[in-house]
């Protein structure tokens, strides 16, 4: 190692003198050196110390050498440059080595002959160094597509001009280094802040079914939010896709490159297969294709919709994040007039995506603990606080994990404080089926056909004409479950059934559900929630089981987690991969404190509390509820428990086996019986045979502190 390094400093300092020598700045030696090297090579004495540098330093610094026809290539296009000078002896340029070449041209093909001779030996240098993919190898350190270029020989199949290269650039595989990226953002928001447009509707009448917000709406401001950061490192793309071909190749597929897509997470080279090659026998090598790219997971997309390509998705080795303020500064969001339009992510071209929540109209997000699932809601949620006041959007929170959704505790957007007791959610599941109700009656007797159209036709009019008694302002009301799987632990039936009716029908009214869970299994989501709830969000999960369960298809498994997703909404045949756009908990607690800070107005509540009645009390009498028990009788929580967990471990259930478990008379154990079934625990009486446990002990967690981590990405 010693004598490398020795001779790295040797060859770099000899390269320097001979510079220093060009400009009569290292003495007699220096001069004598290079005069020879002139007498001998000619023109090429210049180019020797940039040639001693350059081999110093590939030999001490250890990169890759050049391969053999490279190089070869180089020698061509050298000694060729000095026999064409040669044939001019009297310019002196090809010095001696230059002149005895010239002269032996000469003499066998003659002057002309000897030019044209060397004009082609000069093209032929060229045409084996033009492909210079070993150098940039070199010079990138890209050691791996270089192995690939000498292990299967100088010309690849595919060039750069055949590769049409979409969406984020190729870097050098910048990494991101902290708030110091900002500058090399590759999606960079626009230089000034754009306005952010509030949607706000008049305050309504007093005694209507929702108190509007009496003060004009303040939105946070848009650089609270992180902007895109960072740049995807990609490698190399041309050595990627001559790998990907002649992967496919071995298998006896042949098939042509087309575009490739960058993306903040993945990169996607489009391939167009042959005819006759069956689409299931390209999916089957997506093994192959991990192994000869060295990366993992690579994702198959066969076709790509729309297009007669397929698709194969490749993880990038450096991800970019994307900030949610780069998404809400775009002009697609903030000149749209869409209320409810919320900012999801960029797609694998780094175009940004938005959901219209109207349009949705209600959602489910499902991943692993991790995945990015909460990030994905607080970018939902806080794309709605930006857009819509408190007189145009209510929410109804609900958190049974008490650590995502807690922090929005005080906005003036919230119809109730957010709900961590699922008999509470129940009751407000409840309570919001009643107002749908009440607001279908009021859209029949305007005898008009949804919200929109009761805006436009009723309320607006009215407005423009400043009558006294102005009509309701209906503001959307969108209910947010952060974990499905808590609930439908302790009610499933109640749930399920209250979720079912609200989704069938309350989109007309403007009501919106978006549902959560960690736990995507079919005892969480059924297939009555799932048929109505069209629009789905798959972040990384655990199995190909729970990718069916989620989005009716495989895929969810294959995703790299850290908000990397599947976005498959009613009018979309196939999934769309999405990176979630990025909040972190400190932006959160930012536009939550400003929101509160600069929004003081006097708000209607809905009450979820002891008194069972649903009616708020502060500041208007104003909401009524259904009533807040939904069992006939109260039952002791811990008794009720201790009954299901018997039964369940039991896998029979009976009264006087209640009775023996718990020690508790006849009639107790006959009413926890009942409400056992009323809540799909066990199923109906058999004549005198022990009933059916239709739930499994630990099927579902509800342990509240059981939640996910805190994710970041």
């Amino acid at each position: 190692m010693l004598i490398r390094y020795a001779s790295a400093i040797v060859l770099i300092a000899s390269g320097i003198l001979l510079i220093l020598a060009l400009f009569g700045a290292a003495g007699p030696v220096g001069t004598t050196v290079f005069e020879v090297s002139y007498a001998i090579v000619g023109i090429g004495a210049f180019l020797l110390p940039l040639a001693l540098i350059a081999v110093g330093l590939y030999a001490g610094f250890g990169r890759p050498t050049l391969e053999v026809l490279t190089t070869s290539g180089l020698l061509i296009i050298c000694a060729s440059v000095l026999a064409f000078a040669g044939l001019f002896p009297d310019a002196g340029f090809g010095g001696m080595v230059g002149a005895w070449g010239g002269d032996l041209l000469t003499n066998f093909f003659g002057f002309w002959g000897a030019l044209v001779l060397l004009l082609a030996t000069i093209a032929i240098g060229v045409a084996i160094v033009s492909d210079l993919e070993a150098l940039g190898a070199l010079l990138s350190g890209n050691i791996r597509a270089l192995w690939e270029r000498l292990r299967f020989g100088r010309r690849d199949d595919i060039s750069y001009d055949e590769l049409a290269v979409v969406g984020v650039p190729e870097t050098d595989d910048a990494e991101y280094e902290g708030e110091d990226a900002d500058e090399d953002a590759e999606f960079a928001p626009p230089e000034h802040e754009p306005v952010v447009t509030v949607f706000n509707r008049t305050t309504g009448a007093q005694g209507t079914g929702i108190a509007n917000f009496d003060a004009e709406y303040e939105a946070p401001p848009l650089s609270i939010l992180g902007a895109d950061r960072g740049k995807p490192g990609v490698g190399d793309i041309k050595a990627n896709a001559n790998i990907i071909k002649r992967t496919f190749q071995n298998f006896g597929i042949n098939l042509e490159m087309d575009e490739v897509s960058v993306g903040p997470t993945v990169t996607r080279y489009a391939v167009k297969p042959a005819e006759g090659v069956r689409l299931s026998k390209i999916v089957s090598l997506a093994n192959n294709l991990e192994l000869a790219l060295a990366a993992h997971p690579v994702r198959i997309e066969a076709p790509i919709p729309g297009k007669s390509l397929v698709g194969i998705e490749v993880p990038n080795t450096v991800k970019a994040m994307v900030g949610l303020g780069g998404l809400l500064s775009a002009p697609e969001w903030s000149d749209s007039d869409k209320p409810l339009l919320a900012g999801l992510g960029r797609d694998i071209t780094g175009t940004p995506h938005y959901v219209n929540i109207a349009k949705m109209p209600h959602g489910l997000v499902a991943g692993a603990t991790g995945s990015g699932k909460s990030v994905a809601m607080h970018s939902i949620i806080t794309s709605l606080l930006y857009r819509n006041g408190p007189n145009q959007l209510r929410f109804i929170m609900i958190d049974p994990k008490r650590v995502e959704l807690t922090a929005y505790n005080g906005i003036p957007h919230l119809l109730t404080p957010v709900i961590t007791d699922a008999r509470k959610t129940i009751l407000s599941l409840k309570w919001a089926a009643k107002e749908m109700e009440r607001r279908y009656n009021i859209l029949e007797a305007e005898r008009v056909r949804d919200i929109d159209s009761y805006h436009a036709t009723v309320f607006e009019p009215a407005k423009k004409k400043g009558l006294s008694e102005m009509p309701e302002a209906l503001p959307f009301i969108v209910i947010v479950i952060d974990e499905l799987a808590d609930i439908m632990h302790s009610y499933p039936r109640e749930l399920e059934a209250s979720i079912v009716r609200l989704a069938q029908m309350s989109r007309a009214v403007g009501i919106h559900l978006l549902l959560s869970t960690q736990r995507p299994s079919v005892n969480v989501i059924t297939g009555l929630i799932k048929a109505n709830v069209p629009t789905r969000m798959a972040l990384q999960v655990a199995s190909q089981i729970d990718s069916r369960t989620i989005l009716d298809g495989s895929g969810a498994e294959t995703l790299l987690g850290g908000g990397d997703m599947l976005y498959l909404s009613s009018d979309m045949q196939k999934p769309v991969r999405i990176q979630t756009a990025f909040i972190s908990e400190n932006e959160v607690k930012k536009v939550v404190s400003y929101i509160k800070s600069h929004n003081t107005g006097n708000l209607s509540s809905i009450d979820l509390g002891g008194n069972g009645t649903g009616i708020a009390t502060e500041p208007n009498d104003v909401i009524g509820l259904v009533n807040g028990s939904f069992d006939d009788e109260e039952i002791d929580d811990d008794l009720y428990e201790d009954a299901r967990a018997a039964v369940e471990e039991a896998g029979r259930a009976s009264t006087s086996y209640l009775q023996r478990k718990l020690k508790i008379g006849y009639s107790r154990a006959a009413r926890l019986m009942d409400v056992l079934e009323a809540r799909g625990v066990i199923g109906g009486a058999d004549g005198s045979k022990p009933r059916e446990v239709l739930t499994r002990s630990g099927a579902v967690s509800a342990n509240p502190s059981a939640v996910d981590e805190e994710e970041t990405f």
